[in-house]
């Protein structure tokens, strides 16, 4: 009795600390935000830029954020550790001198300039801010860089927070890896570059500050070079999950997956891959590659192999990111029960924090992953001996997903863009009911216990362009350091082969890394904070696991990923400020979107969707509703290459209900709208 009750009693005192422990990170957490009270939230003003866009001012509408709200989303890390921060802070443009931070060449990009704030001291622009990891400070991106947006006219920029981002992220990768290089390569730049890196006090000499340039400037261009892909992006879009999908290949690649590949006559171009040269390019490799083993790797590979060679070699080991897509808005996204274009991620349980740990995986997350004796919790989860630590700030990811909780759509703001035509829009709401409300259903956008479910179609049945959905199930990768695992999908549990589908792939090393507290903190708050934020992302998600609505092919043992070929559909409330339109960006207003895709034999008198326009500017369209897409040199966004045939990624067709060439998920095709029905439409969708 004596030794029950002592076992009890110490239970019980455990418990206690543990209570206690997990208050106190708790308290610490909530006091974190900062109460900042700058009415535009750190919001700079253009003059002009490249595509003629300028704005004096800058308004917010009512989206249920304060200026702290915004503020705190715009700069909460994730764990994103692009480069080292000073060399981002002192870096030049390739061939100028200009520093490559500079407001007026992060807006070329389309990344929203800001001047400097308490949470924001070095004026970076929205989603750009310094993250820490181990001691070392790094430049990375956060939410905000691909979820802010804004819409200009007559002269005032109206910030969309969770909005669709206009970011070329494409392009100033490689312009940031042309600006590594001309540095390392050019004495006066470099010199300037080690003299301003060093006075900043985090680096002791010259040679820490090359090597670390060296270091960086390969493993960006080795980004972009795994990362290729022939269908130009442009602005405002990404291919993320073909990205993400890559950066889990490249760190599941171990010594076996190598030797496999490299003793594949495939490979060889002419010249034979001796055991001589495998031993040299494998040598000193762990059994799960640290980053530095892997940039050693890279540098063999290049010294040793042909270029055709390493071509073959990176189209076996990774997938081409070649299905890029707007990006997604994110009002009522913790409302939602499967989120991404395709469904692909459920929204129940973990689902949100393993969701945002693929994100930050994409957008240059550490991941130190590395094999070690004895048991962690990963471990047990994977049953692997590989310890899972990375750089992803779970406990962020966590405080982000609640934030959004508040966040609502914007409404149109009839004293910038006009008033709403009440009688036209009266007319379109019953338009809308017929031609759209079974799949865009409405909510209220302000309702606390608003719920969304998606409305899923199949690929063949609303007709747009299947490459991201087709991606998603079809490409594959070599599994590596998580060969002979177990991943449990929706009609139950598959073996990681050699090689195995790669969102199976992503879903277990989100989990193995999700698993992982984060090792930056000290002991008991590393274990506190890590059980606090599963529980409250666990317990707290209202949203539980569901099937899927709509029609769609559903998973089977043979199929497991069959649904996901498939696109969803959702409430519409502030479609108005998310141009481009449909997945792809393919359309550039709603009024277009209206309007069929020309075909074969069709009148050259019709009004149809246009085949090319002109991306970049943010300047907007009140009556079409959407972004100019004419009269300036933007990116020019091609739906056919220059034989008419069409793009891979880049189809406009599909979602043709307004003009009879679409049928409705009950199989009826309704008949055309016409000019004046299709404005009534338009007008309401204004309202929503």
């Amino acid at each position: 009795m004596i030794v029950k009750q002592y076992f009890v009693s110490s239970e019980k005192r455990l418990l206690m600390f543990i209570s206690a422990l997990v208050f106190f990170i708790g308290i610490l957490s909530a006091c974190t935000l900062i109460p900042e009270t700058d009415p535009v939230r750190g919001a700079t003003t253009v003059k002009q830029d490249q595509f003629g866009d300028s704005y004096t001012t800058v308004k917010y509408l009512d989206q249920g954020w304060d200026n702290a709200d915004s503020l705190w989303f715009y700069t909460t890390t994730q764990g994103s550790n692009l480069m080292p921060y000073d060399f981002f802070m002192v870096l030049e443009q390739p061939k100028k001198p200009e520093l490559f931070r500079a407001d007026d060449n992060m807006n070329f990009y389309r990344y929203l300039p800001q001047k400097a704030t308490a949470s924001n001291p070095d004026a970076l622009p929205v989603g750009w801010v310094k993250d820490g990891y181990k001691g070392r400070e790094f430049i990375g991106l956060t939410c905000a860089a691909c979820h802010t947006g804004q819409v200009n006219y007559n002269g005032v920029g109206i910030r969309i927070d969770g909005g669709p981002a206009g970011a070329d992220m494409e392009n100033i990768m490689k312009d940031l890896a042309k600006a590594l290089y001309y540095t390392r390569e050019n004495e006066e730049v470099r010199n300037r570059f080690v003299k301003n890196v060093l006075a900043r006090g985090n680096y002791k000499s010259e040679k820490e500050v090359l090597d670390d340039l060296d270091v960086y400037k390969q493993r960006i261009a080795s980004y972009i070079t795994i990362n290729h892909s022939d269908i130009a992006y442009g602005y405002a879009r990404l291919d993320a999950f073909g990205r993400i999908y890559n950066r889990v290949l490249e760190h599941l690649v171990n010594e076996r997956v190598l030797r496999e590949l490299l003793r594949d006559g495939k490979l060889a171009d002419g010249k034979d891959i001796t055991e001589e040269d495998l031993n040299k390019i494998t040598q000193n490799v762990s059994r799960v590659m640290s980053g530095e083993e892997r940039d050693s790797v890279v540098n063999r590979l290049v010294e040793t192999l042909g270029w055709e060679q390493l071509g073959h070699l990176r189209k076996k080991l990774f997938n081409p990111p070649n299905a890029p897509v707007s990006y997604p808005f994110l009002w009522d996204i913790p409302q939602h029960d499967y989120v991404q274009w395709n469904g692909l991620a459920a929204n129940a349980g973990l689902g949100p924090v393993g969701r945002n740990t693929g994100e930050v995986i994409g957008v240059f997350g550490t991941l130190d992953w590395r094999e070690e004796k004895g048991t962690t919790l990963s471990t047990l989860i994977g049953k692997t001996d590989i310890n899972f630590t990375s750089s992803v700030n779970v406990h962020n990811l966590r405080r982000i997903e609640s934030h959004l909780q508040k966040l609502q759509s914007p409404e149109w703001p009839e004293e910038i863009l006009g008033a709403i035509d009440k009688q036209s829009a009266a007319r379109g709401r019953p338009l809308f009911n017929e031609y759209c409300a079974s799949c865009h259903t409405g909510i209220d956008r302000a309702d606390p216990e608003r719920r969304v479910v998606a409305k899923m179609s199949r690929i063949s049945d609303v007709g747009t362009d299947p490459a991201m959905a087709k991606n998603s199930t079809e490409y594959a990768g070599f599994s590596g350091i998580l060969r002979n695992q177990y991943v449990g999908l929706g009609v139950g549990d598959i073996l990681l082969d050699q090689e195995a589908p790669v969102a199976a792939l992503l879903t277990k090393a989100t989990l193995n890394v999700v698993a992982t507290p984060d090792p930056d903190k000290l002991f008991f708050r590393r274990w506190a904070e890590w059980i606090l934020d599963i529980a409250k992302a666990f317990f707290h998600n209202e949203i539980k696991s569901s099937i899927k609505h709509g029609n769609y092919d559903p998973d089977t043992t043979v199929s497991p990923l069959a649904s996901l070929n498939a696109y969803k559909a959702r409430p519409l409330n502030g479609i108005w400020a998310t141009a481009p339109y449909l997945h792809n960006g393919s359309v550039p207003t709603l009024y277009d979107l209206l309007l069929p895709k020309k075909r074969p034999g069709d009148s050259e008198d019709g009004e149809y969707r246009p085949e090319q326009f002109e991306v970049g500017s943010r300047e907007f369209d009140p009556v079409r509703v959407g972004f100019k897409s004419s009269g300036y040199q933007g990116f020019t966004f091609k739906t056919t290459d220059q034989n008419g045939e069409e793009i891979r990624g880049n189809s406009n067709a599909g979602h043709e209900y307004a003009s009879g060439k679409t049928a409705q998920p009950n199989g009826k095709i309704l008949k055309p709208l016409t000019k004046e029905q299709k404005l009534d439409l338009l007008e309401y969708l204004k309202t929503l």
